[in-house]
């Protein structure tokens, strides 16, 4: 009877404004990334992307090699780079607790609160109103 090896991963999320990413990430021999079942080349269309989701294994210069696996919902493309390189830096973290310091300070473990604000009524965006006239 063969025995089955277990893969292990570890699991986490990344969030910026409405995008959410689950990112898996497992130790392999050649690193890749697929994001929605796509690489991430074809997902993320433009350089500037590319480097926002590989910032954070970059920047922490990882001597092993991971696999990672992403599901990102919501939000518009460049918040799902935000999300998918928060979701990489977590995982990291629980990978190797000595990468903290470094991505901490790079800025990439904090979920970015910004938001759009909501429209109130009476006005014609979050805060601007319609023109006042005296007469």
């Amino acid at each position: 009877m063969p025995t089955e090896e277990k893969t292990r991963y570890i699991e986490t999320v990344g969030r910026r404004k409405t995008a959410i990413a689950r990112v898996r990430i497992t130790p392999a021999v050649k690193g890749s990334c697929v994001v929605n079942e796509k690489d991430v080349d074809t997902y993320f269309d433009t350089e500037e992307l590319r480097r926002i989701a590989a910032e954070a294994v970059t920047t922490s210069k990882v001597v092993q090699k991971f696999k990672i696996t992403a599901k990102i919902t919501g939000g518009g493309i460049n918040g799902q780079a935000e999300a998918l390189r928060h979701g990489i830096s977590r995982a990291l973290i629980v990978h190797d607790l000595e990468l903290r310091k470094k991505l901490k300070s790079a800025g990439f473990l904090k979920r970015d609160p910004r938001a759009k604000e909501r429209r109130k009524f009476g006005l014609k965006k979050a805060r601007k109103a319609p023109q006042w006239s005296k007469r």
